[in-house]
């Protein structure tokens, strides 16, 4: 993926293919860094010249593309995977096909794509990709669904599905439940008929947002001090105690929630925001016999990339629950590319519920 984003780059800078017959584009502009650093300074929108488009590759014109914490951490060189400095910024979105190569059947002008996996360089206004790079959705979900679909509505469904067999009744608890991730589960689970306990932190607006996460259909929303009260047990009075815990946050967050789990249940951990370790008692293994598990979707993105039957079943799914509304995109804010600084400095604050949206 990163030889393909590497590809794409470099062709953008070559001279743009002209038709006789059709009017002359603007130049697509981009969000480039060409060193890494903390955002926004190190970013810079610029124009770029229009790709020559190859016999497998395919022209997109961007429609959105959100800002994710793994977006930043790229950025700033922190991430596991790096695109090829100067690279554009974003690995998730929805464009639209403008063209495409004359060996491309998959997708025809008209048809919705998204990024296949990481690090393709979403933020900008068109662009020139392998067919390879990218996945077709559908065009009647909602725009906003479709650009925050790749990373974590896929992220929450395997997750559920993929840890514990879970069944209508079972719960799920999990940490930094007002992510984008979180807020997925909740929806996800709801449709499942699984129960879901939400863990926020303490904050301001906190009944605003137990309010907006009990709409999508959480069960229980608690804070992480709730966590240790012994009012607690109430919560399990009316569901049962979780199989599988979902752990975005780390630290003593961890601990807490570890001391809920069923025996012999299942912690995923997926991210670290309180870039602490997870903490675990000797006694949760010996006693409870539980099991701890990491999840990165690019990874399992990597791993079933042949599997085109197992990826398929997955985003039709989604798609499903997206059209029966059971399953609507994150809290966002929408932005304009020009607006840039501004949408990744709100990125990158504390508290944060509402995703940075780039309108492209």
């Amino acid at each position: 993926m990163q030889r393909a984003a590497a590809r794409v780059l470099r062709r953008a800078r070559m001279p743009p293919a002209r038709s006789l017959s059709a009017p002359p584009r603007a130049p697509p502009r981009a969000l480039l860094y060409e060193r890494h650093g903390e955002p926004p300074a190190v970013v810079q929108l610029k124009d770029l010249e229009v790709a020559e488009l190859g016999d497998s590759d395919v022209h997109v014109k961007m429609l959105a593309a959100p800002i994710n914490p793994a977006d930043i951490n790229m950025i700033q060189g922190t991430y596991p995977i790096l695109s090829p400095l100067p690279a554009v910024g974003g690995s998730e979105g929805v464009g639209e096909v403008l063209e495409v190569g004359r060996c491309v059947t998959a997708l025809k002008p008209g048809d919705w794509v998204i990024p296949a996996s990481a690090g393709l360089g979403t933020w900008r206004t068109r662009g020139v990709f392998p067919e390879e790079t990218l996945l077709k959705v559908p065009s009647d979900i909602p725009v906003l669904c479709a650009a925050t679909f790749s990373v974590n509505p896929c992220t929450a469904y395997r997750m559920l599905a993929d840890f514990e067999a879970l069944a209508p009744g079972d719960s799920v608890i999990q940490n930094a439940a007002n992510s984008g991730v979180g807020q997925a589960v909740i929806q996800i689970a709801k449709a499942s008929g699984i129960k879901t306990i939400n863990v926020v932190r303490d904050r301001p607006d906190l009944s605003k947002l137990v309010e907006r996460l009990m709409a999508l259909g959480a069960d229980h929303v608690v804070t992480e001090e709730m966590l240790r009260k012994p009012e607690m047990k109430d919560v399990f009075k009316s569901i049962p105690k979780p199989r599988l815990a979902l752990n975005c946050v780390g630290g003593k967050s961890t601990t807490e929630m570890l001391r809920h789990l069923q025996p012999k249940g299942t912690m995923v951990t997926y991210g670290g925001m309180a870039k602490q370790p997870v903490m675990v008692p000797v006694s949760a293994f010996i006693f409870q016999d539980v099991r701890l598990r990491g999840f990165w979707v690019t990874q399992w993105r990597k791993d079933h990339a042949q599997d085109r039957e197992m990826v398929a079943s997955m985003m039709d799914a989604l798609c499903q629950l997206m059209r029966r509304g059971q399953l609507t995109a994150p809290a966002c804010t929408e932005v304009p590319l020009q607006d840039y600084k501004a949408a990744l400095e709100a990125a990158m604050k504390p508290f944060t519920s509402s995703k940075q949206i780039l309108l492209l």
